[in-house]
Order: C-alpha cells, then sequence, then structure tokens
C-alpha cells in the first residue's frame, strides 16, 4: 500500500475503452483550457497504462482542441516502451513527482527507484525538449536540507522545468507519521534556492499540491520560456 496517500493496493478492473472518448468529451463540454489527466499505477497492465494516456491525449486533443494537457504519470518501471508512447501523444506538460529524498524511498516510496524516476525525467527531454517537464515532492518526512538541494541539482541535470513543494500531511494513523512541518520562512528558501538554481517555475509553500493552479502555472511556463 502507498505510504503517503490515501490509496489501497487492489487488483483493478480491466481498462474503459470508452474512457478516452469520456475524458475528452468532459473536458470540451466543460470548456476547459488546461486539463490534467493522472491514473493509479497500473503495473498490472504491459505498458503500465501508456497507451491509454496516449489514446486519452488524442481523444482530448480531436474533441477541444485549444485545451492544453499536462499528464501526471507513474514511472513506468521495467514497462519498456512505454514513455516513449505517452511522450509520443505531445502532452504539454509532463510531470512525475520523485515524492521525497532518496533516502526515504525504502519507508515512503517503496517498490520506487529515485533515478529510475530522475531518467524517465530526463528521457522525456531528450525525447522531446518542447514539453515541460514537472516534478514534486512534500516535505515534512524527516529530510535534511542538504538532501533537498541535491534533490534540486538531480532534477535540474535531468532538465526539468517546474519543482513543486509542500508539506506532508498525514492521511491516515496508518500512513508515515509527520515528521516535522516546515516554516514558511524555509519554503521561502527553498523557492529562492530553486530559481536559482535555474528552474523555470517554482512553487513552494504548506499548502502547494502538485495539480494545484497548473493552468496558472503552464501560462506561467510559456511565458519564461519566451522571456
Amino acid at each position: 500500500a502507498c505510504a503517503f496517500c490515501n490509496v489501497k493496493t487492489g487488483l483493478p478492473a480491466a481498462l474503459d475503452p470508452n474512457e478516452p472518448g469520456s475524458v475528452a468529451q468532459a473536458t470540451a463540454k466543460l470548456g476547459l483550457e488546461h486539463v490534467v489527466v493522472t491514473s493509479v499505477d497500473r503495473d498490472d497492465l504491459a505498458d503500465g497504462g501508456a497507451a491509454h494516456f496516449a489514446a486519452t491525449i488524442a481523444a482530448i486533443r480531436k474533441a477541444s482542441p485549444k485545451t492544453t494537457i499536462e499528464i501526471l504519470t507513474p514511472d513506468f518501471l521495467r514497462k519498456e516502451g512505454a514513455l516513449e508512447t505517452v511522450v509520443a501523444a505531445k502532452p504539454d506538460v509532463f510531470n512525475h513527482n520523485l515524492e521525497t529524498v532518496p533516502s526515504n524511498y525504502l519507508t515512503v516510496r517503496p517498490g520506487a527507484r529515485y533515478f529510475h524516476s530522475i531518467r524517465l525525467l530526463q528521457r522525456v527531454k531528450e525525447l522531446d525538449p518542447q514539453i515541460f517537464t514537472k516534478s514534486g515532492i512534500m516535505v515534512g518526512l524527516g529530510e535534511k536540507r542538504n538532501e533537498v538541494l541535491q534533490l534540486m541539482d538531480d532534477l535540474r541535470s535531468a532538465d526539468v522545468d517546474f519543482l513543486t513543494i509542500g508539506q506532508y500531511l498525514q492521511p491516515t494513523r496508518k500512513h508515515h507519521a509527520v515528521v516535522d512541518f516546515v516554516t514558511p520562512d524555509e519554503f521561502k528558501a527553498y523557492e529562492t534556492v530553486a530559481y536559482a538554481k535555474g528552474f523555470l517555475l517554482v512553487s513552494a509553500s504548506p499548502l502547494t499540491r502538485s495539480s494545484h493552479h497548473a493552468g496558472d502555472d503552464f501560462r506561467k511556463l510559456q511565458e519564461r520560456r519566451r522571456s
């Protein structure tokens, strides 16, 4: 089970072939300018759900051509060709969250591989430099400041454009405990350092969440790339 999110592990049903069209129809009907498409991990699927992501992107493009599309993906670990399938569909923003510093992975993100996630984000840029890349972490899990700064360097080495940093909050007593609450001043300091390291955009605050204000942030990314 996920150590930090309130989603139970289980065996999901088969993919709904109508889902991409339904998502696209809802996007058009609601008149959405920017949409975030995400999923649970589907390690049970040969491609980790990559083709379903691609089909959803294509359906949205057809139904609502002016809508910009952000995807938040799992790591596609051991799913050969999956990343290439998703990138070929040309989302505007590719988000994959590191979640925490590598020293916490055994307890916070077991089963995931920190440097695989870094490489995945780097590979997106290699395949299509025009796609904005994005990643986020939670703080308050016992990480050290120098570990967060090293994580920033790792993301910049992968040419990641946008970093989000928010406070971890414990969903239930069964989940990983909050080790500490990071102060607003500490968040501001992280933001300042991250900009100095070269990120196009940084959102760092106690209430920052990966997809919050995603549409506004996308427009900021566009403006900063042009400037």
